[in-house]
């Protein structure tokens, strides 16, 4: 919402009432005008220094501050899986890396923010009207906060991944500042749209294909185009399901997959399911109707998600169409401690609020419900043509366009809760800002490497436990 001209005695700005007209809201111009302003009182320069906060800092403290929200016997796999590489280690610490943000310099202009925008994050998936895009894909941590938090965090993901892959830091940091680049010119154009313009903007996945540069990556990229198609519930639970004793079940696989057998868990979830139920438009609770709870068991999934607590349940029609719900337990966000916490009493609302305002097109079961152990969750399909890219081994050529993507997608997301025009005004036309975020990004992912190399050692003394997965 763009700032309003009237303020009151102490400050905030006045709510329209029926009488205001256009006169009320400051235009483009002025906006820009703002922007470059707070230039002056903020150079861009101030951004690409990182300091670490404090002698005392200690990482393996902050880890395990996060893990009292989630299954102890899932901790270990939590580790496990952060310690496979420096990359593994940032997607699964994004409350580390919060903290860290939080000492950084920032202008103050607050967006509906992600809160664990790392390039893996990202990805295709299917709208309700079966088109295939390309959008940010995980709101777990979203949350209004200061845009540079987002934009950092994505732009040292691909230097840290850049590394992974054995590419320079000079490849690396000219990644992140093409990144941020796209996010900046993005941001500009988004700037000159009108809301609903903005609203209707996506990337669909042939806008993807013809934008190949070529004859072999279009090939490359049909290719994942089609494998995205084939990425849907009735395909993957004959896989994770077989039948037993006539009824169709979920087949244990510990600790990945596993039921819950306590006196009384079916009764609880049955009680979720209505709480759920109402959380949804009245069109699809009709859908939703259609369907009936055949089994539910715990599902790890992810990295940073590891621990918590995450159910899928397998539905089916009365015709045996099959239907799978993930309940994704929403502990507070991250960036709470920093941002302030969420207007919303149940955390699976917050997420399923932020998650429509910055998708251009979310799940049509995506709902939110309460466990009667107080917990809460956010409910969405498991699978819905959901595929992130493929990026172990590309060369930085292919990764720099993956990047352009992010940086826009994540512009139109940034666009669509917070002032495009007065971030655009700060940001500016030249690169000075992608410059000095792309030094940053290769000091931060310096930092990452050394809180990867702790936790190793942490292993290794034995201050933490960790369960190794075959890969």
């Amino acid at each position: 919402m763009p700032p309003r001209k009237s303020k009151s005695a102490d400050g905030p700005a006045k709510q329209p009432d029926d009488s205001a007209d256009d006169s009320d809201f400051l235009s483009r111009k002025e906006r820009l005008f703002a922007g470059e302003q707070l230039r002056e009182r903020l150079p861009h320069s101030v951004h690409g220094e990182w300091k670490p906060p404090g002698k005392h800092r200690d990482p393996i403290e902050r880890l395990e501050e996060s893990n009292r929200y989630r299954l102890p016997n899932l901790v270990p796999l939590r580790y496990g899986r952060m310690l496979r590489s420096p990359f593994t280690f940032l997607r699964g610490s994004a409350g580390l890396m919060a903290h860290d943000l939080a000492t950084t310099p920032n202008t103050g202009i607050e967006v509906q923010a992600c809160g664990d925008c790392h390039l893996m994050n990202f990805g295709l998936f299917a709208t309700p009207e079966r088109n295939l895009i390309f959008d940010i894909n995980d709101f777990d941590e979203t949350l209004p906060a200061p845009w540079e938090w987002d934009v950092k965090r994505l732009a040292i993901s691909f230097v840290v991944a850049a590394r992974d892959n054995r590419l320079t830091d000079k490849e690396a940091r000219g990644i992140a500042v093409k990144c941020v680049c796209a996010y900046r010119e993005g941001l500009r154009k988004f700037s000159k749209m009108g809301p609903l313009e903005v609203w209707y903007d996506r990337l669909d996945a042939q806008a993807i294909i013809d934008m190949a540069p070529n004859a072999q990556i279009r090939k490359i990229r049909e290719q994942v185009v089609a494998k995205a198609k084939m990425r849907l519930g009735d395909y993957l639970y004959p896989k994770i399901s077989s039948e037993v004793g006539g009824r169709r079940r979920l087949i244990d696989q510990p600790p990945l997959l596993f039921h819950v057998y306590e006196k009384g868990f079916k009764q609880r979830v049955r009680i979720a399911l209505q709480d759920y139920r109402l959380s949804l438009p009245h069109e699809r609770r009709v859908l939703f109707d259609r369907y009936r709870l055949e089994d539910v068991a715990v599902k790890a999934v992810g990295i940073g998600s590891v621990g918590t607590y995450c159910f899928v349940g397998l539905f089916f029609s009365a015709e045996n169409h099959p239907l799978l719900l993930q309940f994704k337990e929403a502990c507070p966000s991250v960036l709470a401690p920093y941002a302030g916490d969420s207007e919303y009493e149940n955390q699976g609302q917050r997420v399923v609020t932020g998650q429509r305002l910055m998708q251009s097109s979310s799940d049509i079961f995506l709902g939110w419900t309460r466990g009667q152990n107080g917990r809460h969750f956010f409910v969405r399909q498991l699978r819905d043509m959901k595929m992130s890219a493929p990026i172990e081994g590309i060369c930085a050529a292919r990764m720099k366009m993956y990047a352009e993507w992010c940086g826009h997608t994540l512009a139109r997301a940034h666009a669509k809760s917070g002032d495009a025009a007065l971030i655009s005004g700060y940001l500016g036309k030249t690169d000075s800002f992608d410059q000095a975020i792309g030094k940053f990004s290769i000091a931060y992912a310096n930092q990452n490497a050394k809180d990867h190399a702790t936790l190793l050692a942490a292993e290794k003394s034995g201050r933490i436990h960790a369960l190794r997965e075959e890969e």
